[in-house]
């Protein structure tokens, strides 16, 4: 009774009997361009740092100041293109998580030949077409059943940015400022070099007593803005694991390990032909049996598989936390399915979903699709059939998690690599139990885990956006049609950019490097996880004594009442990613400081001055970053953007430490922008 009385009580924005422009050509075209955009952005960062942010409320500004000002949008217009753009962000998330481990999987089991445009477009497409299937018999219990229980943190806020846009609320110009500061930041660091990339300290291999430790940071405007945005309690921690891993194990094992051991075991890895061989990570010298930069050799031994062991059991470990939530979803979605079924009524505006037969034949048609394509792995329709079938089962219970977990806990929080590690585990036992072991099969699993991380991913984007149209009064089958259009438009610029940024520069192929992805530039840290679980399951071919090492260490963590994922994810990326990012987070700790010890009233996070700056931080140096991997895939040796290069004379005029110091300087003026905005009063 109470549920019916709350359902009555709550009025939309736009009412359900009224009609307002909504589903027009120019909102999906403006969404799509969006899409377009943040997919991009978010494959580059996601490829650097294995983080993202939500793109829902910056493309609710832009909606805003764009389509309301040029285009003479309504608000349910730029709900549309909110909610159209949002997919390319959440799709390119869950395809770089898991597609780059094509390239790390076994040799023998012809994976790399699906790193390609088309695999990647047609899972990409088909993963995120998977998670907004799911999402149609699901939105009346989770979104509107539960509308008082399941706030959906990010939806609720993108719709209060709506109707202030509507109501003649500022919010774009913010975001605009940080988006031109972060470009011209990343023009100064990235074409003339007058910033320098990664200011490092480091003691040499010799040094007695803390040999190859390392303190370095990309100081970048995207990881500052990231760090701003997640927070210091989620910054430190994510900090934390990358100190123990440079200042600790690695200082460690350089004291205990002798430099032809690491050498050997990056033969074993596959990162060196040979102990005879000059090269590979760390920069190997066979003649006098010592590494360039030791610190590097050890990381990629056998820091990364700690890490790796790490980031296992910190996913597994919230995924085992949420299944209460997990068996309350998976019951609720049954009933809602029963329910949508047996209700015969008139169907208002702003509960008018697509029929439940668009998700049963859409279910049928993924099936069908993965059996007869050939850019899907598998040796038979039989083989492909079996991975259809477990797409749609593993798919329809993660679908339902992700779009609860996310309405308690927000979508920057969703645990969707915890879900993939567990969708990796359940299809390789059930390739194991029917025989279906060694290397052919390797391809075939990562495929189902990817699918399964691209629709809880977008799920829980699409959540969010299902959330806000609830409240502005959009219609649902109006947003769902943008979901579809979303997730087809960003699967063709993903595959394209993921394309272009794996093309190795003229130094790479220099070195026999054929693949830019899984190198220093873009570690691509979730993808080299998930094909090391593939390998290990499958294969038995793991370094279990590592591994083992980071599974207790995630343990160790969780049991002290920290968050183990977070931690793990900081001990298994480079130092010289979480530092700036913990700086991020430092600066909003000084403003919340600032903001307490002043009085003020906390504003809401989302549309604070520091929260839209620092997205424009993440969207701009992200964007630039794109723009000059583009740039740089096809320069030849002394091109023109390489003659705008400065490093070299800075270097000469201050020296190489003058130099590094100069790029500090400007890092701390970033943030010191960064902070002066967010404690800034409006005008």
């Amino acid at each position: 009774m109470s549920d019916t009385t709350e359902k009555k009580e709550f009025k939309s924005y736009i009412s359900s009997g009224s009609h307002v422009a909504e589903f027009t050509v120019k909102s999906v075209l403006l969404g799509a361009i969006f899409g377009i955009i943040f997919g991009a952005a978010t494959v580059y960062l996601a490829l650097k740092a294995g983080l993202t942010v939500s793109a829902s409320i910056p493309i609710a500004v832009l909606a805003i100041s764009i389509g309301r000002k040029f285009f003479k949008t309504t608000i349910l217009e730029n709900n549309i293109i909110q909610t159209t753009g949002s997919a390319g962000e959440s799709i390119a998330a869950g395809v770089v998580f898991t597609l780059p481990g094509f390239l790390f999987l076994s040799a023998g089991s012809n994976s790399e030949s699906f790193f390609s445009y088309r695999p990647i477009f047609f899972l990409a497409a088909l993963g995120g077409i998977l998670g907004t299937l799911m999402m149609i018999p699901l939105r009346r219990s989770l979104i509107v059943e539960e509308h008082q229980s399941l706030p959906y943190p990010e939806g609720t806020a993108c719709a209060s940015v709506l109707i202030a846009g509507e109501k003649g609320g500022n919010f774009a110009k913010t975001a605009y400022y940080g988006l031109a500061f972060a470009f011209a930041y990343a023009i100064l660091q990235k074409i003339f070099h007058l910033i320098a990339e990664a200011p490092t300290w480091a003691t040499s291999q010799a040094n007695k007593f803390f040999p190859s430790a390392t303190v370095n940071g990309e100081i970048t405007p995207e990881y500052m803005g990231v760090g701003y945005i997640i927070g210091p309690k989620i910054a430190g921690v994510l900090v934390a694991g990358g100190v123990l891993a440079w200042l600790g194990l690695i200082p460690l094992l350089a004291t205990l390990v002798p430099a032809e051991t690491i050498a050997y075991q990056l033969v074993k890895l596959g990162y060196l032909k040979d102990v005879y061989s000059p090269g590979g990570p760390g920069g190997w010298d066979p003649l006098n049996m010592a590494f360039a930069n030791t610190a590097t050799a050890i990381y990629q031994a056998y820091v990364k598989q700690i890490g790796a062991g790490a980031v296992a059991a910190g996913g597994f470990i919230t995924l085992l936390k949420t299944i209460p939530t997990i068996v309350s979803s998976f019951k609720s979605s049954l009933a809602s399915m029963n329910k949508s079924n047996t209700e015969k009524q008139i169907i208002k505006r702003t509960d008018d979903d697509l029929s439940f037969k668009v998700v049963i034949f859409g279910s049928l048609g993924l099936i069908l699709l993965m059996a007869l394509l050939p850019q899907i792995p598998g040796d038979s329709v039989l083989n492909k059939l079996l991975i259809g079938i477990l797409v749609i089962v593993f798919g329809f219970f993660f679908v339902t998690v992700s779009s609860r977990i996310v309405g308690l806990i927000g979508t920057s929080s969703n645990p969707v690599s915890g879900m993939t590690i567990a969708t990796l585990m359940g299809t390789c036992l059930i390739f194991i139990s029917i025989g279906w072991t060694g290397n052919l099969y390797e391809p075939m699993a990562l495929v189902v885990g990817s699918m399964i991380c691209i629709a809880a991913a977008n799920a829980g984007a699409t959540s969010q956006d299902l959330k806000t149209g609830y409240i502005v009064g959009a219609t649902p089958r109006y947003q769902q049609l943008a979901l579809f259009v979303g997730s087809i438009v960003s699967a063709v610029v993903i595959g394209l950019t993921l394309s272009v940024l794996d093309r190795p520069t003229a130094e790479m192929t220099a070195q026999g490097i054929t693949h830019a992805i899984g190198t220093e530039t873009y570690p691509a840290p979730q993808g080299t996880l998930m094909a090391t679980l593939i390998k290990g399951l499958l294969s038995f071919n793991l370094d279990w004594q590592f591994v083992l090492v980071g599974v207790f260490l995630a343990i160790t963590i969780e049991l002290c009442g920290v968050k183990s994922l977070s931690f793990a994810v900081g001990a298994y990326l480079p130092l010289s990613t979480t530092l700036p990012i913990f700086a991020g987070g430092a600066i909003k700790g000084l403003v919340e400081m600032r903001t307490k010890k002043d009085g003020k009233k906390s504003e809401e996070e989302e549309l604070g001055k520091g929260n839209l700056f620092a997205t424009g931080l993440v969207a701009g140096g992200a964007l630039m970053g794109v723009i000059y991997a583009f740039l740089m895939a096809f320069e030849s040796t002394g091109g023109p953007v390489e003659s705008l290069n400065m490093e070299a004379h800075l270097s000469g005029l201050l020296g190489t430490g003058g130099y590094q110091i100069l790029g500090f300087i400007f890092f701390l003026f970033m943030g010191w922008s960064l902070y002066r905005i967010a404690i800034s009063k409006d005008k």
